[in-house]
């Protein structure tokens, strides 16, 4: 199965995608995680990623699509995958459909402007292995350390309040118009995002049995 996860920042995309690719056994592909290993590791596409990232703007998308065509060719991605942070634009979307990439579903978590103030303001991620967190529903085990690899947990500068409010105005001028597209395509599977995760999580898989 191949699925899109569209909705604004801190709707609960990447929680999602991680608990559905567990249950439907198959890989995620996050570009957000992809492009700050490239930051990470200093390569040059993920330096100039970061520019846009720090100012909560959308990464150019020459830069993402380079990024997924190169992560879609590896062999683990052949039988089905959890597409999450891509499309963000009317372009990328456009351009994964000249990819002829089949997607199952696009799942649009809904989700008010002021929880996902919220929701973000008690993030925190690992910025060595991308394994995120909420302070208020579900911490580290150790205060400030990575379930996963023991790496440090922070408020990336993209999570904080300024950031937040650029990328909600930046998500609503550009983003939000691709869930038309997609439910002019049919592939639109709109879930209450303001429910818990558990809940969301069994919508989700409710809508899916549907297809």
């Amino acid at each position: 199965m191949k699925l899109i996860i569209l909705g604004p920042p801190g709707a609960g995309k990447g929680t999602q995608a991680a608990l559905l690719s567990a249950r439907l056994g198959i890989p995620t592909l996050s570009t957000g995680n992809i492009l700050r290993a490239a930051i990470n590791e200093g390569r040059p596409v993920g330096l100039k990623a970061k520019e846009y990232m720090d100012a909560g703007k959308l990464v150019p998308d020459d830069i993402i699509i380079s990024v997924v065509k190169e992560v879609l060719s590896d062999e683990k991605y052949k039988d089905g995958y959890i597409l999450d942070g891509i499309p963000r634009t009317q372009i990328q979307a456009e351009m994964l459909e000249n990819m002829n990439v089949g997607i199952d579903a696009v799942l649009f978590l809904d989700i008010s402007d002021s929880r996902v103030q919220k929701r973000i303001s008690s993030r925190r991620v690992c910025l060595h292995c991308g394994a995120t967190y909420s302070l208020s529903s579900f911490p580290p085990k150790k205060k400030g350390l990575c379930d996963v690899c023991g790496s440090d947990v922070v408020n990336r500068d993209d999570d904080k309040p300024e950031a937040v409010k650029e990328r909600l105005i930046v998500y609503h001028a550009q983003t939000a118009p691709i869930i038309d597209y997609y439910r002019s395509r049919g592939k639109l599977v709109a879930i209450d995002g303001m429910s818990d995760v558990e809940d969301t999580t069994k919508a989700i898989l409710k809508a899916l049995e549907n297809l």
